[in-house]
């Protein structure tokens, strides 16, 4: 069984935790989930499809991401989740931290704040290994076809992300 640390409105650790998608945290309690933006040196993006028998935005293209796990820093989760979904490392690539968002859904269980992450890393389609059950597939996107997909409206949490898009090397 997956645990999360619960965090409070300033995003400290309570030293309480909750079973992975178990939404049952009061207004003012959070989760932690992380986004990891992979940037190669020609200015293109990598990108996933979500699979197809996801419960929510099923077929959306998307950044690798994914809970925090309890002790886990965000830092950690990062480099977890992009190589456990795209098998690259990026421990050794330039970039990092970027920024911070949250999202409230009163009522909902399901309060979260998300650190994401931007990564330059040079790597080729060959290097990408996708965790297929989650992703089936993959696209080394321009940033013009990210947007097409946003205004499409199946590029996961675009509207949140997309000044990191914009940072420069």
């Amino acid at each position: 069984m997956e645990m999360w640390d619960i965090y409070d409105k300033d995003k400290k650790l309570t030293g309480r935790q909750m079973e992975r998608n178990n939404w049952t945290l009061k207004d003012d309690e959070y989760h932690l989930t992380v986004l990891g933006v992979i940037e190669r040196r020609d200015g293109k993006y990598l990108i996933t499809q979500r699979a197809a028998d996801k419960a929510w935005a099923a077929g959306w293209w998307e950044v690798s991401g994914g809970g925090v796990m309890a002790g886990e820093t965000s830092e950690q989760a990062v480099m977890r989740e992009v190589l456990e979904e795209t098998g690259l490392d990026v421990s050794k690539a330039e970039g990092g931290y970027a920024f911070t968002y949250h999202r409230e859904n009163p009522g909902k269980g399901d309060n979260y704040f998300v650190d994401v992450y931007k990564f330059i890393l040079d790597f080729d389609e060959k290097d990408v290994v996708l965790q297929t059950r989650e992703a089936p597939a993959f696209k080394i996107a321009s940033l013009d076809e990210i947007k097409e997909l946003a205004d499409a409206g199946i590029f996961l949490h675009y509207d949140s992300i997309k000044q990191v898009f914009d940072q420069t090397k």
